[in-house]
């Protein structure tokens, strides 16, 4: 898709890094999704509503029972409702709000797990965030952006040695990566084509990204060129802590510009967002609280809520010690909670849990909920094609420190014995079913049985141009199970799956309904 000329004319320029933090903030388009001035994060509502709470009866089996079962209804909690769930100290029923929470994911999104990788293209930054190896002053950081060619040599591993068809890309927020540079390289991943490693054409077919806040007509932009979901993390709700941890004078110091990036990316079409709290900065309650206020705005303002929440936590970086010393940092059962929470709160989310978590967390994740995982993950600029085949990191050319390093075929035959089907589907963003539309469909069942037939087309795929001898072996009796139930549960509908399948078994490719 090309760049109208008309939208590209109208994205801000900047001539360097102190002019970009002075202009770039717009006013108007904060004010008007806080009527009155008032947000939709108000700190005193959430402490009172989680300190009623624990001053209740929250482990009262027939109150959070009443709260599950509007779980299973597809319906989003109340705030007062996800107080009871924090609450919750009986081991009997956190047992069953995580049972809960799995049993939710799977008729949302049947039984799969969505795969994907994330392609960082620079690490230049203007603002100073004191937790985060690119923050602007880091000497330590070594500096970069990606070459169209350069990107180019990305995509060929991550697509043709790896297997990938989703990307996540990331950038800093400074004016050499602005949304030029962004629109260029998403069309120039998209228009890239290599050979996987059985002689099948592949590519990638959905860019999401991770960026800065953005306005109203930079966003049309990438919603021109195909962006999928458009990620921005809050990182803290907490303004006192943001204040600290963002200095003010630089763009991301500025709150109230952040939290209203979603309400600029759906004006603009861009209606697939993704949310995230960096937890590690401040209390996980409060934060779990403001992500669901957060995400009941946007449903009431664009009957849309978050296409994905993420769940990163605070991992080593260069040049910073708060990742260690921060009285806030969580443990595995917590985290793990909080991810059981939020299905139950959001059922209708997908719910990404990276590679910054450990093997052992993120395995134990795949039983709460988690719809995503990324995979064979390199952060460095340009770390794939320069560390191909190994999972090598350089802590000054990335952003934080992967605690998971396993490669996708790993994670695939994991999953594998698990009984899980690994999906590399991208055919609702190609065929319209996003913002709204995919809303309607995920909370009344229906998209889940389209994930199961794209799930098990696009995985024929990998296992036919990837998969070693072992992991087909493993991988062949998961996915023919899949079909099975395909035919079982839509036989009128199968015979079309199977004609997409025995094309992609001949070496058709990009078959999806």
């Amino acid at each position: 898709m090309q760049t109208q000329p008309e939208a590209s004319s109208k994205i801000r320029q900047f001539t360097g890094a102190s002019d970009y933090r002075q202009r770039f903030v717009i006013r108007e388009q904060i004010d008007k999704y806080l009527p009155g001035g008032k947000h939709f994060i108000d700190e005193d509502v959430i402490f009172s509503r989680l300190a009623s709470a624990s001053a209740e009866t929250p482990n009262d089996p027939v109150r959070v029972r009443e709260i599950l079962a509007k779980s299973r209804a597809i319906e989003t909690l109340l705030p007062e409702e996800m107080a009871t769930l924090i609450h919750v100290t009986d081991p009997a029923l956190l047992q069953e709000m995580a049972e809960t929470a799995l049993a939710v994911k799977k008729s949302v999104y049947d039984n799969r797990i969505v795969m994907f990788a994330p392609l960082y293209m620079s690490n230049l930054c203007v603002n100073r965030c004191t937790y985060c190896g690119f923050r602007c002053g880091n000497e330590a950081q070594q500096r970069r952006m990606l070459t169209m060619d350069e990107v180019r040599q990305e995509i060929e591993v991550l697509a043709g040695k790896i297997g990938h068809k989703r990307l996540i890309a990331v950038y800093g927020e400074h004016p050499d990566t602005s949304t030029e540079y962004i629109a260029e390289t998403i069309r120039t991943a998209y228009a890239t084509l290599v050979k996987s490693p059985h002689g099948a054409m592949v590519g990638i077919r959905r860019m999401n990204v991770n960026a800065a806040p953005l306005p109203v007509e930079d966003l049309r932009v990438l919603k021109q060129v195909g962006i999928g979901t458009f990620q921005v993390f809050q990182e803290t709700y907490h303004r006192e802590t943001y204040a600290k941890l963002h200095p003010a004078g630089t763009v991301k110091g500025d709150y109230d510009w952040r939290t209203t990036a979603f309400h600029r990316a759906l004006e603009a079409g861009v209606d697939d967002v993704g949310m995230g709290v960096l937890y590690g900065l401040y209390d996980w309650k409060f934060e779990l609280m403001a992500s669901l206020y957060h995400a009941r705005d946007l449903e009431r303002q664009f009957g849309i809520g978050p296409h994905t929440i993420s769940f990163p936590r605070l991992e080593p970086a260069s040049g910073t010690d708060l990742p260690a010393t921060s009285p806030y940092l969580i443990d595995d059962e917590t985290f793990r909670r909080i991810v059981v929470i939020t299905r139950l709160s959001v059922p209708y989310t997908g719910m990404i849990v990276t590679c910054r978590e450990r093997p052992e967390s993120r395995d134990a994740c795949v039983s709460c909920g988690i719809t995503q995982m990324d995979a064979s993950s390199n952060i460095a600029i340009k770390g794939y094609s320069d560390f191909e085949n190994e999972s090598h990191q350089e802590k000054d050319r990335q952003q934080f420190v992967l605690s998971d390093t396993r490669s996708l075929e790993e994670m695939i035959a994991n999953l594998a014995r698990k009984d899980i089907i690994t999906s590399f589907c991208t055919a609702g963003y190609r065929c319209g079913r996003t913002g709204g539309c995919i809303m309607d469909s995920l909370k009344t069942g229906k998209e889940g049985k389209f994930c199961k037939i794209n799930a098990v087309l696009t995985f024929r795929e990998w296992l036919d141009d990837f998969a070693g001898a072992a992991t087909r072996a493993l991988c062949e009796p998961v996915l023919n199970k899949e079909l099975a139930a395909i035919e079982a549960t839509l036989p009128k509908f199968y015979p079309a799956v199977k004609e997409h399948y025995d094309r992609i078994c001949r070496g058709e490719r990009d078959l999806f309904f």
